[in-house]
């Protein structure tokens, strides 16, 4: 069916209070992203951005930085006095003439994170088919007690007769099952015409959006209902305990969508998998493994154990072994990682390389099949194909005040315990000897030493021993 006619207000303006916390609500954060931009990527399924404002008041300025890159508008509610006032300043919005009046308005909240793109197009079509004035989403969770109920004329139709607030419910409405998720579709001029006349005649005097149900029931309109299919995803966070359930929800969702394409996840309850990580098939993901921000793992890898891939991007056939921390990272086909590697933002790692034991990069490059196996720096480098970087390599890359870059060739060899001070090159098929400090270039197939002669003082020991037995001083 064809949303054309719709644009999506979403309601973001409000504190949060009851979370004790200084960050807006909207951009507390569950399944790795705030609020708010899980309602707008679920909600941009169904309309382009252009036709979707975020109404925001509290801290305006810190929640449009947070998603301003979604390309979505922005309608601001300076002074916040309820739902119902956050859609007048809508009306007021659209009054500037700006952008065209849309035929229908879907309104979402910012802090309702796990509404599925399915149950907002369901809504929207609902709404259509009704020919309604407004569509209410409701829910029929185990215990109602604390929302507003949806009051039907027939227990089994559509209709609608008003949605109650807890506080204003009669002793025999205080059983009705069905609640208000705060999501609706509003014929919008019919919405428009009605909003000017709600009252502050209520408890916390404020002008409730609900309240425009009756106002339409009164006037002869439609007023529909239609029941989401999860409780969970209507649900909204009120305290940090609240938010970590959705999280948990989200993260277990987000698991069962990956094994459900072929992803092994072991111990999925244990692990941390943002909702936006993709994984190939094939993939083994053991507990306690954290995948984080937009990662993107291939086919047929195995992340092992306690290790931690933020932002990254892994090849088909990648090993991650136990305790690997990944950031910001590329790695190619067949590689091998760990265990304990640790690769920081702009490592790109080669096809069937390795990183092994307690190695460290940073913004460099490692060729195909080269190898980095055991406690090394490598920052600021351009490593190519088939190099081996012996253990204790330190790429020495900060003069204190600039940061240089360290190129080695295809097929070289660095020694155990070099230091190479950029900038300097090493060229395809040089030898760097063990313990050498590098501070000019290596030409192609040469070997170089940095290092002092050694020198060997036959029976030493046995002297100096002697020499202390008489009193005297070595």
């Amino acid at each position: 069916m064809d949303l054309a006619d719709f644009a999506i207000a979403i309601m973001a303006a409000g504190k949060g209070t009851r979370l004790k916390s200084k960050r807006p609500k909207v951009l507390h954060e569950i399944g790795g992203q705030a609020l708010l931009l899980h309602v707008i990527a679920a909600a941009k399924t169904v309309v382009p951005a252009e036709r979707i404002y975020c109404i925001v008041g509290h801290e305006a300025e810190r929640v449009q930085r947070a998603v301003e890159g979604t390309g979505v508008g922005f309608v601001m509610q300076a002074e916040q006095r309820g739902t119902g006032h956050a859609l007048q300043m809508v009306k007021a919005w659209f009054g500037l003439g700006s952008m065209p009046i849309p035929k229908h308005l879907l309104v979402l909240s910012g802090d309702v994170p796990l509404i599925r793109p399915e149950t907002i197009r369901a809504i929207c079509e609902e709404h259509l088919r009704e020919h309604a004035a407004m569509t209410i989403l409701t829910a029929t969770p185990p215990d109602p007690t604390g929302y507003g109920r949806v009051l039907r004329i027939a227990p089994d139709g559509p209709e609608v007769m008003a949605i109650v607030e807890q506080k204003s419910l009669r002793p025999e409405q205080l059983d009705a099952p069905e609640i208000n998720s705060g999501i609706y579709c509003f014929d919008t001029a019919k919405l428009f015409s009605k909003l000017d006349s709600l009252s502050t005649n209520n408890a916390h005097g404020e002008f409730y959006l609900t309240d425009i149900a009756a106002m339409l029931v009164e006037d002869g309109e439609r007023v529909v209902a239609t029941r989401a299919d999860s409780v969970d995803e209507v649900l909204g966070a009120n305290t940090i305990a609240e938010m970590m359930h959705l999280d948990a929800a989200m993260r277990l969702a987000t698991a069962r969508r990956l094994m459900a394409r072929g992803v092994t996840i072991f111990r999925p309850e244990t692990c941390v998998i943002d909702a936006q990580v993709e994984v190939g098939a094939d993939t083994v993901i053991e507990p306690y493994v954290q995948l984080l921000g937009d990662t993107r793992v291939g086919t047929e890898c195995r992340i092992r154990s306690y290790s931690v891939v933020q932002g990254s991007v892994l090849g088909d056939g990648v090993m991650v072994r136990n305790g690997c921390i990944l950031d910001g990272a590329e790695v190619g086909d067949g590689a091998i990682l760990g265990p304990y590697a640790h690769l920081r933002p702009e490592s790109r790692i080669g096809e069937q390389a390795h990183v092994g034991n307690f190695c460290e990069t940073k913004k460099m490059t490692l060729g195909r099949g080269s190898k980095a196996n055991h406690l090394t720096y490598l920052g600021d480098a351009i490593i190519g194909a088939g190099v081996n970087i012996g253990a204790g390599v330190i790429t020495c890359n900060y003069d204190g005040v600039m940061k240089h870059t360290t190129v080695i060739g295809d097929g070289a060899f660095i020694g155990s315990d070099s230091t190479l001070v950029a900038p300097v090159e090493v060229g395809v098929g040089a030898y760097v000897a063990a313990g050498s400090c590098i501070t000019e270039a290596v030409p192609e197939g040469a070997l170089a030493f940095g290092r002092a002669r050694q020198v060997t003082k036959p029976d030493w020991v046995a002297k100096r021993k002697a020499a202390r037995t008489g009193g005297q001083r070595t």
